[in-house]
């Protein structure tokens, strides 16, 4: 089998905007989603910003019962079952109702880098008290790493594969690969894809420990130097969910599906924290090979590709990414296609970064804009070597697009490109 497969629906919850029609917008005029977290002060961490998406109560009600919302603790949960379910919606396919049979053709690979900490926390606390059987019912699923593919395989009523996967800052774009080459080769007709990460200080403890995050700028959010800048001194954590429904090109002609862009291809691979890779660091051989790799599979020309959606964290590793992509496309100068980060409006959405990021790649795509990086002046000078300024665009900009890349890298050494195609 050889099936082309394409992406007909889309749902997002992020720090600027928990629906298509607000982030699109929001991506259109440059918005932070970046705040001052008093709880990180009061902590004494390094970074007291961060980008949290605004969910309430009722619209958590949307999606999730009371019965399962009793005794729920669980954001990364609650975003992916947001952008999850929005992302069915918007592909105009319905949940199977309690009296059909599941949904043979349809599954899901929507992953995260850990289950609910919240939740976690909750209950060490409970069973250091040694009150461990006042646990509820539901904790498991709220802590174990599956538990968002199974609270979305059971709402939809999936009847394929439905599973999780891990791999730090590349979940998203791994599970999009990894449903795409389980519909390319006949064992789905469509999945349902996507990544969540939770937001708080028992996740991003980690990274303002090793010292990634922001520690400069904590009195002005609004002006935090972003990716690509010279001034940039470490990511801002962030959290949220994105998600795309995949299917066969046949099937969403069948049904006459909205078709946002077709997956041309892909690739993954990791640097083996050989060379100048490491734990936290890409290896930029292997980063180099796997956007060349991508490129091959996704039969194209790299000169056919008109933007690319950077991984670039506003650390110093993005002047690295950049000689990277030049390399790897074997574009610089005039020739190098426009590039941009999101990551300077909505933080370092860790596990949900790629998924979010794809999102808003795949808007860009179906609306010809590509949108500003925010405060990324003055632009790094090693970047300047390699790539002019207007290829970074500093204010949105309306253009064509027809074939865009995106990228990201994670703690492991992990590598992840897609190539996407307007139909």
């Amino acid at each position: 089998m050889n099936n082309r497969v394409v992406i007909t629906g889309l749902g997002v919850c992020s720090p600027i905007g928990v629906d298509i029609p607000t982030f699109t917008q929001s991506l259109k005029d440059g918005t932070s989603g970046l705040r001052f977290i008093p709880e990180l002060e009061d902590l004494k961490f390094s970074c007291h910003l961060g980008g949290i998406p605004e969910v309430s109560d009722k619209k958590i009600r949307e999606y999730l019962s009371e019965l399962q919302l009793l005794n729920f603790n669980c954001s990364t949960i609650a975003f992916g079952v947001i952008a999850g379910m929005d992302a069915l919606k918007d592909a105009n396919i319905a949940p199977a109702t309690m009296d059909e049979d599941p949904l043979w053709d349809l599954g899901i690979i929507f992953g995260t880098g850990i289950g609910g900490t919240m939740k976690i926390r909750e209950s060490i606390y409970k069973v250091d008290a040694k009150d461990c059987r006042r646990l509820s019912s539901n904790t498991v699923p709220q802590v174990m790493n599956s538990g968002i593919s199974a609270y979305l395989g059971g709402l939809i009523g999936a009847g394929n594969i439905v599973t999780s996967n891990s791999s730090a800052c590349s979940t998203g774009t791994e599970a999009l690969l990894l449903g795409y080459e389980r519909i390319k080769n006949g064992k789905a007709t469509q999945m349902l894809c996507g990544s969540c990460s939770d937001s708080g200080p028992y996740l991003w403890c980690g990274f303002d420990a090793i010292r990634v995050t922001n520690h400069k700028f904590n009195d002005d959010p609004e002006n935090l130097p972003g990716p690509l800048s010279a001034d940039a001194n470490g990511f801002v954590p962030g959290s949220g969910a994105g998600a795309y429904l995949l299917e066969s090109l046949e099937s969403a002609q069948k049904r006459g599906a909205k078709i946002y862009a077709e997956i041309l291809g892909g690739s993954m691979n990791n640097g083996g924290q050989r060379g100048d890779g490491s734990m936290t660091a890409p290896n930029s051989a292997a980063v180099i090979k796997c956007v060349e790799d991508a490129v091959i599979d996704a039969n194209i020309k790299a000169d056919d590709i008109d933007y690319v959606n950077g991984h670039l964290t506003s650390t110093t590793k993005d002047p690295d990414e950049v000689a990277n992509w030049s390399k790897a496309l074997k574009r610089n100068g005039e020739d190098f296609p426009y590039i941009n980060s999101l990551k300077g409006m909505i933080g370092h959405c860790i596990a949900a970064s790629a998924s979010i990021e794809i999102v808003s790649t795949l808007l860009q795509l179906e609306n010809n804009f590509i949108y500003k990086n925010r405060n990324c002046e003055p632009i790094h000078p090693e970047i300047l070597k390699v790539i002019p300024k207007d290829k970074i665009p500093t204010e949105t900009i309306y253009t064509p697009l027809n074939i865009v890349a995106k990228a990201s890298f994670g703690f492991g050494d992990v590598n992840a490109c897609v190539i996407f195609k307007k139909i």
